[in-house]
């Protein structure tokens, strides 16, 4: 039975050592781990389509468009009308987790071919100028 006891006890501690020694999923989100974008187009209140971009390239340049958003944290945003799209972004940390996702709401604003995104979870806004907001609305909507 001591011995029994012994054991449970080793093996117990050895997996608390191995759990704390794990690596945690960062918090702040590496580009170069997006794997996929699944998109939602919004047309008049209702999803008109949906759309799965895992293409290499296409993730490549997604990569790139979301990392020239300019942010602003701690702001809460109530736009006028519903987004144009809603972009799931899926990032892999390592092949043995679950992936973890985040969505961005997305704006085309007309007027000046800029973009808006608002990122709920962090309650923070996000703007691309001209040409990153043409690059961006090329891929998702023209797919």
């Amino acid at each position: 039975m001591k011995k029994t006891l012994m054991i449970l006890s080793i093996f117990t501690i050895f997996l608390i050592t191995l759990i704390g020694c794990s690596k945690e999923v960062p918090k702040e989100f590496d580009l170069n781990k997006l794997t996929r974008v699944d998109i939602q187009l919004f047309a008049d209140e209702h999803i008109d389509n949906e759309i799965i971009i895992s293409e290499e390239e296409k993730i490549k340049t997604l990569r790139d468009v979301f990392a020239k958003i300019e942010w602003e944290q701690n702001v809460k945003a109530n736009m006028a009308r519903k987004e144009d799209v809603k972009a799931t972004l899926f990032y892999t940390f390592d092949k043995n987790m679950p992936e973890r996702l985040f969505e961005y709401f997305i704006w085309f604003n007309q007027g000046d071919a800029s973009a808006t995104i608002i990122d709920r979870e962090k309650n923070a806004l996000g703007t691309l100028e001209k040409e990153d907001a043409q690059t961006l609305k090329d891929i998702l909507l023209n797919d």
